[in-house]
């Protein structure tokens, strides 16, 4: 599935090194994100997933996608991750008192970057199974505890 990926977007920037756009952008473009998607998403994951395992931060990011995807939620990533419920965020570190455009670990935001690239260019089989919600699994499930665990991934529990 990685290699998968990576060979695509090879290959695409083999075929697009003399267009005038980029292979990122050309490649987005044919899949319906931006790069703001891209940002937006890697934002989330680099705050809501990082130092959990791949399987964790890439289950994030499908939640993020299966909620965009969903007519009850924005229908955009980065309307997704912006979106506030009775005036809570949805996604907790928008909320928080730490500026969003702090990363301190720059290899981190590169690694999530990647994560959302893979996700967002070349999405292979949904790994939460639908999940539209998460929350740590050290935390008192709550009002979730109505919904469908989907798994557990990166120290967090999945539901739809």
């Amino acid at each position: 599935m990685f290699i998968r990926s990576k060979i695509t977007l090879l290959l695409l920037t083999l075929v697009t090194a003399c267009a005038q756009i980029s292979p990122m952008e050309a490649t987005l473009s044919s899949s319906g994100y931006t790069s703001a998607d891209v940002d937006c998403l890697s934002e989330a994951l680099y705050h809501e997933a990082r130092g959990t395992t791949y399987e964790g931060e890439r289950a994030v990011g499908e939640v993020i996608l299966n909620r965009a995807a969903d007519s009850r939620f924005p229908a955009s990533v980065c309307g997704v991750i912006d979106q506030r419920y009775n005036g809570s965020c949805q996604f907790s570190y928008r909320c928080d008192s730490i500026p969003n455009d702090r990363y301190n670990e720059p290899a981190e935001l590169a690694k999530m970057r990647s994560i959302s690239l893979e996700l967002l260019i070349d999405r292979q089989e949904d790994i939460t199974n639908g999940a539209l919600f998460f929350h740590a699994a050290s935390m008192v499930p709550g009002w979730f505890s109505t919904l469908s665990a989907r798994g557990q991934f990166g120290g967090n529990i999945f539901y739809r």
